[in-house]
């Protein structure tokens, strides 16, 4: 397994972001000390897997969705999607779930402006601001998976029943 602890010396542990996860794990109850710094950048669910020595399906990917929202700042909404790196999320499928009439994917400035994380580090919890969220149910299969702790090389291990919790996101079918 290439990893080290979330004490290495190493930047990505003191990273604002990460700091932000941290603080919003302790708060919900989780040890946030659980945080691991990745030898190497993890962008995708593939590369954060071989690190890891996990499955792919193991990974929790945080996929940021623009919601189109009159009633949102320029017309659009974020929603979170956690779901398990083995599959692609269905957008028409989660969009007839939210009641809406698509789904568009959210360019790196949304998703830095409406979570403040870069895409590649996007976590579930410490957001910018309030974000609703929907938790793949896919990922209940497995006793632990990883999710992204605010930068590309930081990770920490979960339950889906925790990310529910965590998020205060819903269980759904997303692919």
């Amino acid at each position: 397994m290439s990893q080290s602890s979330s004490t290495s010396s190493s930047g990505a542990a003191e990273h604002p972001s990460v700091v932000r996860v941290r603080a919003a794990l302790a708060a919900a109850g989780v040890d946030a000390d659980a945080v691991v710094v990745l030898d190497d950048h993890a962008r995708t669910a593939t590369a954060a897997a071989e690190q890891l020595g996990v499955t792919v399906a193991q990974i929790a990917n945080s996929l940021v969705f623009a919601v189109p929202d009159e009633a949102a700042p320029e017309g659009r909404r974020p929603l979170l999607v956690l779901t398990s790196g083995a599959h692609r999320v269905d957008t028409a499928k989660v969009a007839a779930l939210l009641g809406v009439e698509r789904l568009d994917r959210a360019d790196p400035d949304f998703v830095r402006g409406t979570t403040g994380f870069a895409i590649g580090g996007v976590a579930p919890v410490g957001h910018a601001g309030p974000i609703e969220t929907l938790v793949d149910v896919d990922l209940a299969r497995h006793e632990q998976v990883w999710a992204a702790a605010g930068h590309a090389r930081t990770v920490f291990p979960t339950t889906f029943d925790e990310l529910l919790r965590i998020t205060g996101g819903r269980a759904a079918e997303v692919a």
